[in-house]
């Protein structure tokens, strides 16, 4: 049974990362506020220590670790911001890390996992292989693996982000949140549903990657069919534990089609001066896609993370 962590627990985890994240800011445009219709407040994790938000839930999971764990390091699959995470997090904490990354992961992520000390290995780009070579790594050196997203630890390290969000915005009737594996947006409803019970919350996700989606529509956890976003952060699929968040306290997931997605990035980077990735995006191409949902709204929207790869901008 999963169980649901409790209020102090959350603010646990906050008090716990103080020390090693940023608290970031949230900004406004007054251009895509009146494009939209509503009051968008851009909580900007692309700001975060290693561009993303996966920043909080690596290094509190690690923290978590006992010292013996810690010096025998630890390990990850990701295509990409959860093995920067993971390897700064290491780094931060003076141990090893292994990053497991599939072959079609933005360059650009690779070389800053290597800039953070971390041993990249390759894979084939299939769930099977990133587990299984994972699996590899973690016998040979016996060390601690950090799943990306479906683990309670990394999930509480993740609601801190919508913690701050809340204190630094009064009364919002809507957070949206990319959806991925699930980890974000887990933590996002978590942190709603203590400190903000009013207040919605709603998944984006990419139509070419819409597991989340027929999940919470069918009530069973669907599988990926073969996902090729641009959204590659988005590109993973549910795990049990981000399911069964998602089910008890998200709202709804709306859906982006690719040029909704690259449309946004654009606005952000052009109107906010700000670089996001598309999975950042994804949250404003859904406000933009559905004004009448979200007319007259205060909507915080997650800006999950800016690590692009600028020789293959979309735009």
């Amino acid at each position: 049974m999963i169980q649901t962590p409790t209020k102090t627990e959350l603010l646990d985890a906050r008090k716990q990362l103080e020390k090693y994240i940023h608290q970031t800011p949230v900004f406004q445009s007054t251009t895509i506020n009146k494009m939209a219709g509503a009051q968008l407040f851009f909580k900007a994790e692309n700001l975060q220590k290693m561009g993303a938000f996966k920043m909080r839930g690596a290094m509190h999971a690690t923290l978590q670790l006992t010292k013996e764990q810690q010096q025998k390091g630890i390990a990850t699959h990701s295509s990409g911001n959860f093995a920067q995470a993971m390897a700064l997090s290491a780094k931060l904490l003076g141990i090893p890390a292994w990053a497991v990354m599939p072959s079609n992961a933005p360059q650009v992520k690779k070389v800053a996992v290597a800039s953070y000390g971390a041993t990249i290995i390759e894979c084939r780009p299939t769930l099977e292989a990133r587990e299984s070579t994972l699996k590899k790594v973690v016998e040979e050196n016996q060390c601690t693996p950090l799943h990306p997203y479906n683990a309670i630890d990394v999930i509480l390290g993740n609601s801190t982000a919508t913690q701050e969000l809340l204190e630094q915005v009064n009364f919002l009737d809507i957070i949206i949140t990319p959806v991925g594996g699930g980890g974000l947006i887990s933590g996002t409803a978590l942190s709603t549903h203590y400190f903000s019970p009013k207040t919605k919350v709603i998944g984006a996700e990419p139509k070419l990657a819409d597991d989340a989606f027929r999940s919470l529509q069918t009530g069973i956890l669907q599988p990926p069919l073969k996902p090729t976003t641009i959204a590659d952060g988005l590109r993973t699929s549910l795990g049990e534990i981000t399911f069964h968040f998602i089910k008890k306290y998200v709202e709804e997931i709306q859906l982006a089609e690719e040029n909704e997605i690259i449309e946004a990035m654009h606005l952000i980077w052009e109107r906010m001066k700000i670089i996001v990735e598309p999975s950042s995006a994804i949250t404003l191409a859904i406000v933009l896609k559905n004004k009448s949902y979200f007319k007259n709204k205060r909507i915080g929207l997650i800006l999950s993370g800016g690590n692009v790869d600028l020789s293959k901008l979309p735009f």
